[in-house]
């Protein structure tokens, strides 16, 4: 490059710069702040993730020794400290058949609720609902039951909250209701699952008519 083509692009150079730089700056500055925020975010979520895990760990173990005030305690710590990740859902999950377990239904109640509320997949949240439902059944609190029932189930549960919805109108005393929830479990539960297909038959044909 001769020098006179040198200083013609020096100069086309500061003539773009005068018009872009600042702009050009600003959108680098940017750039860079967000990919260090992107990595700290990574970085954080590992960190959180890895964290839960050794907490889900001792959750684990205070169920295997049926340690009570063990599994109230580090629930509570995954739920405070951890609930995003997906170990809260799962110690949600197990902390409740824990308590029920032991006898403190009001505990597992809680556990189930803040499962429902709270659990980051649908197929986790809605074995709480199922579980919950199951509680309120043997409570007498059907109203209760069948509300939390409400809606949609994710694809899979169709047949399962049919047939628990089933129990708690057979139960209020709604045989009719109760019936056509059955024989909608039957007919979404298809032949994948004979065991479930004949306990719904069976509850099916205890209601006569």
């Amino acid at each position: 490059m001769s020098y006179h083509d040198e200083q013609e692009s020096i100069e086309s150079f500061k003539a773009w710069w005068a018009q872009w730089g600042d702009k050009t700056t600003w959108i680098v500055l940017v750039a860079l702040v967000a990919a260090a925020a992107w990595n700290g975010w990574n970085f954080w979520q590992r960190r959180q993730a890895a964290q839960a895990a050794v907490l889900y760990e001792q959750v684990q173990q205070a169920v295997a020794s049926k340690d009570k005030a063990a599994v109230v305690r580090d629930a509570g710590d995954m739920e405070s400290r951890y609930g995003g990740t997906a170990y809260g859902q799962m110690t949600a999950l197990a902390a409740a058949k824990a308590l029920y377990e032991a006898g403190d239904v009001a505990g597992a109640k809680a556990q189930l609720q803040w499962a429902v509320d709270h659990a980051r997949d649908d197929e986790y949240k809605e074995v709480a609902k199922l579980r919950l439902a199951a509680v309120l059944l043997d409570e007498k609190s059907y109203d209760a039951g069948l509300a939390l029932l409400d809606g949609t189930p994710p694809e899979g549960f169709q047949g399962a909250v049919a047939d628990r919805r089933g129990d708690l109108l057979a139960a209020a005393g709604k045989r009719a209701e109760a019936r056509s929830a059955y024989q909608l479990a039957l007919s979404s539960l298809g032949k994948s699952d004979p065991s479930a297909r004949q306990l719904v038959q069976f509850k099916l044909d205890a209601l006569g008519g």
